[in-house]
This record gives structure tokens, C-alpha cells and sequence, in this order.
């Protein structure tokens, strides 16, 4: 039997990988899109997938619309990967990322605790949510969680209320403590991205050098097309549970700029500019996940080294702004 699986977020770079891994898996894909006045599709084109799903207006912020997505879609599977997600906006747009990462998953929840409680729940959770406290240098699925930053809050709050309609009213819902995880999809506004398309662009002769901030800050980084395959694994369970998906390796983002800088034959000292205006009210200085976990229980580990992810964004921002010149 065809199953069929509801995404939100699905234009995002997580969206568009697991569309893509669904696919191939034989699902019905259909996602809810969020209104806008500029084409937001461009993921899912990259990734030949755009023409073989069924978008459904819809916004995490109007529970009326999810519900009417569900009665649509009729889902086995609702992944919930939409949110306000990246952590510098959060902080000066704390209520929009409270809105639209915490309380519209609770609007999927509730929405499906109303028309059919027996849909599987995936929530994506963050490694943001530990906030990477000093006495807890390896993040595990009992970690204390401390989260420093509206986006971490927010998405702390959705983690929390998906626990609570899993205990309350026994639906399957799961959460995936994601660490970072990187892509030529992922958007310009984070670290990794902004560091390989400005290291095209230097390389290219068309940008002078990089401005960032923090870049002792230490980080867990993935590839998201492994990590997509861990939230699927998590719905095919006989029972819903919370993991952590990590590489269990921390880079700095100094050291990230090296690889990326290296790989293109340029020193990144000579590049890379330090500016205060990119530091975080409160920063987060170390994440480092424990993924045993779904090692044991879903089989999974991530296949994809930071090297192999840092070359692989290179040479897609390469194309990209070879192309952009011609």
C-alpha cells in the first residue's frame, strides 16, 4: 500500500532532501507551503523533485490550514521541519521564531490529535536546545537542556509539548536532536554556506574577503542528506522515542575556513576578517552530540565526513558563481 507522508518545511534544505529520500522510498509526497511573494521552490527544482510532490497552502501559524492539509494529504507520516530557523534572526525577531518554530508545532500536534491521532509525529528538535553547557561537553539524549537563544527556546518548547502529546494522548511522536547539518542547499545566512560561497567568490576574483564572528566557536557538523535517513528511520519504529543524530566530531568554525580555504589552494588568514556585529548575544561555544543512540536503535551513523561535506559545498558554489559570471 502507497503510503503517504505530509512535510512541512519542505522547500527548506532538510524538506528537500527528505522529499527526495521519500520518493525513492515509493511515498506520496505533499507538503504545506507557506504563501510568498518571491519563488521559494528552488531546493526541490535542484533536486528534480519540485514536479513530483503535491503542495498545499498552509501556514504553521494557522491551525486551520494544517488541519485542512491533513484532510487533503490523509498522511501515514507528518514531518514537521518548518520554523523560523536560523539563530541570529531569532534574536530580533523573538516573536515571530516563538510563533512559527514553538507554537506552530504545537499547532500540528493539535491538529492532528483532532482529525486522526494515529499519524506518526516527527518534530525536528535541535542541538541548540542544550545551549553547550561546560560541564556537559558531550550531548546525549539526557543532557540537561539550556538553550541561549529565542530559537533555541522556541524549539525546546516544541520538543517538550511533542513529549506531552506523546505520554497524554498516545500519539507517535518523535523527536530528532539534530546537530548541525550542512549541504550545498543550505541558505547563505549560515556559517558554512556564507564561508564556501565567499570562498568561491574570493577564489573567483569577484569578493575581496570574509567577514565573521565567533570563529572559535565549536560545532558538530553533518551532511543533511545522512541525516534525513535517521528521521526516517525514527517513524518506522514500533515506538516513538527521542534521539540525538550527530557525527560525535567538533570542528571550529576557524578550522571549517581552513578546510574550505585549503581546498581552493588560498590561506584563510588572509581572507577572513573578524567583525564584532556577527557575535551572538549569548554564544554557544561547544556542541558535540552522542549519537549511540540511534547507532543501536536505528542503525544509523553519518557516512559523510566533514571534508567530503566542505569540498562538496566548494564546488557547488563554484559552479554557482561561474555560472552567476558568465
Amino acid at each position: 500500500m502507497l503510503k503517504k507522508a505530509l512535510i512541512t518545511g519542505i522547500t527548506g534544505q532538510d524538506g528537500a532532501y527528505l522529499t527526495k529520500l521519500l520518493l525513492e522510498k515509493g511515498y506520496k509526497v505533499y507538503g504545506l507551503l507557506a504563501r510568498r511573494s518571491t519563488a521559494t521552490t528552488w531546493r526541490l527544482e535542484a533536486l528534480d523533485v519540485f514536479g513530483k510532490i503535491e503542495l498545499i497552502e498552509g501556514d504553521l501559524t494557522d491551525v486551520t490550514s494544517i488541519i485542512r492539509a491533513i484532510e487533503i494529504a490523509q498522511p501515514d507520516e507528518f514531518y514537521n521541519l518548518g520554523a523560523q530557523s536560523f539563530v541570529g534572526t531569532s534574536w530580533k525577531q523573538p516573536q515571530l521564531t516563538a510563533q512559527s518554530t514553538g507554537l506552530g508545532a504545537l499547532n500540528c500536534l493539535e491538529a492532528i490529535r483532532i482529525v486522526d491521532s494515529k499519524i506518526k509525529f516527527y518534530q525536528a528538535s535541535t542541538s541548540e536546545m542544550f545551549g553547550g553547557m561546560p560541564e556537559y561537553p558531550l550531548q546525549s539524549e539526557t543532557t540537561p537542556f539550556h538553550p541561549r537563544s529565542p530559537y533555541g527556546v522556541s524549539k525546546l518548547f516544541a520538543h517538550w509539548m511533542t513529549i506531552n502529546y506523546r505520554e497524554s494522548f498516545d500519539i507517535f511522536g518523535c523527536c530528532g536532536i539534530l546537530f548541525n547539518h550542512e549541504s550545498p542547499l543550505r541558505g547563505i545566512e549560515f556559517v558554512t554556506r556564507k564561508v564556501t560561497d565567499a570562498v568561491a567568490r574570493i577564489k573567483l576574483g569577484v569578493q575581496k574577503d570574509l567577514h565573521l564572528g565567533n570563529i572559535d566557536a565549536k560545532r558538530d557538523w553533518g551532511f543533511a542528506g545522512d541525516y534525513v535517513e535517521a528521521m526516517y528511520l525514527m517513524m518506522q519504529q514500533n515506538h516513538p522515542d527521542t534521539y540525538v543524530i550527530a557525527t560525535g566530531r567538533t570542528t571550529t568554525v576557524r578550522d571549517m575556513c581552513k578546510i574550505a580555504f585549503k581546498y581552493v589552494d588560498l590561506e584563510y588568514e588572509n581572507y577572513v576578517v573578524i567583525d564584532p556585529q556577527f557575535y551572538r548575544p549569548a554564544e554557544v561555544e561547544l556542541l558535540l552530540g552522542n549519537a549511540d543512540k540511534a547507532k543501536e536503535k536505528l542503525g544509523w551513523h553519518a557516512k559523510t565526513s566533514l571534508e567530503q561535506l566542505i569540498t562538496m559545498m566548494v564546488d557547488e558554489d563554484l559552479r554557482r558563481v561561474a555560472e552567476e559570471l558568465r
